[in-house]
């Protein structure tokens, strides 16, 4: 059974990144652009296999915009 208070033993501790470090800013736009771009590619791959609710999504979108008031 793992020990909670190794960290070696933690599954929510990645092994390449230190504990004592914070992560800079830099770091974290870095990851956050990654991530971003992962989710629209998943997103497109989504539209292109599912192009009926892909449809229905655009037109739903389209009459929110259209109802919108100020």
């Amino acid at each position: 059974m793992p020990d909670p208070q190794n960290p070696e033993d933690r599954a929510d501790a990645p092994d390449d990144a230190p504990e004592s470090a914070p992560e800079t800013a830099a770091e974290r736009r870095r990851r956050r652009a990654q991530f971003l771009r992962e989710l629209h590619e998943a997103k497109a791959l989504r539209d292109r296999v599912q192009p009926r609710r892909a449809r229905a999504a655009r037109m739903r979108q389209a009459m929110r915009m259209r109802t919108f008031r100020w």
